[in-house]
């Protein structure tokens, strides 16, 4: 069975499932929508806040830009996007393993290999598409609330954090093989997650880890050098190292 066959069979499974919907609507309310939105009336919020003894403290914040807007957006990606790529991908090969349909799959003429590929390719597209949602609707409403804003500079902080994400997802992929319940796979992803997160925080490491990527989009939108050089470099080799351990594993394993 070809791998257009197979990867015709997954997206419709991301549709029927509502894998795709679900992913595309939370990023697109929460990071696309939602972002610009905070970032223009949280100065207005915390202005007076009340003390609990009849007063308020009133706190002078500086007029929100549209650079509040993209950082706001990033922040809503990388924290809320994380969990809910996670629980989209965790079940991906762990479920069909519970259940024992992995076995009705292969013993048709399918390879392993094509059979992981098909998926990870359907949950890259369902994750670009989200993406792409999600960046045309804050761009949109950056420009309403903020004003006109370089495309350009948008698109590129767009790419980084999208990078952030594939990693992300490449890890809980090869979660997915490693353990036969989807509940296990996504606590062993939010715990390597946890893990990259504290190396980000160690000054020799930080340039190579995938928040790198976030700081770096960040500068970008503050018309500064990304300087995530290393980090890209990092981050697709790790998406590799992910593919290649997630097929070792899975051509070893019983069904």
């Amino acid at each position: 069975m070809k791998l257009s066959v197979l990867l015709g069979k997954e997206l419709r499974e991301q549709w029927r499932t509502y894998r795709l919907l679900a992913m595309a609507l939370v990023f697109v309310a929460f990071a696309g929508l939602l972002s610009p939105i905070v970032a223009k009336v949280a100065p207005e919020l915390l202005k007076n806040l009340p003390t609990g003894t009849g007063q308020t403290i009133t706190i002078e914040l500086p007029e929100p830009t549209a650079v509040d807007a993209i950082a706001q957006y990033l922040k809503n990606l990388t924290q809320t996007g994380i969990i809910v790529l996670i629980l989209v991908a965790m079940g991906t090969v762990a479920q069909e393993r519970e259940r024992g349909t992995v076995v009705t799959v292969l013993s048709k003429p399918v390879s392993r290999l094509s059979f992981l590929m098909a998926k990870f390719i359907a949950l890259t597209l369902t994750l670009a598409a989200s993406l792409v949602l999600a960046t045309l609707a804050c761009w949109t409403y950056t420009v309403v609330l903020f004003g006109p804003f370089d495309a350009g500079v948008f698109i590129r902080a767009s790419l980084l954090s999208a990078l952030y994400l594939w990693v992300f997802l490449a890890v809980t992929f090869l979660c997915s093989t490693l353990t036969r319940s989807p509940i296990a796979a996504g606590g062993l992803s939010i715990g390597i997650y946890a893990l990259v997160s504290l190396l980000g925080i160690v000054p020799r490491i930080k340039p190579y880890v995938p928040a790198a990527l976030i700081e770096g989009a960040t500068r970008l939108a503050l018309g500064e050098s990304a300087d995530a050089g290393r980090a890209i470099a990092t981050s697709l080799v790790a998406v590799l190292a992910c593919l290649i351990l997630a097929h070792r594993t899975f051509e070893k394993r019983e069904l």
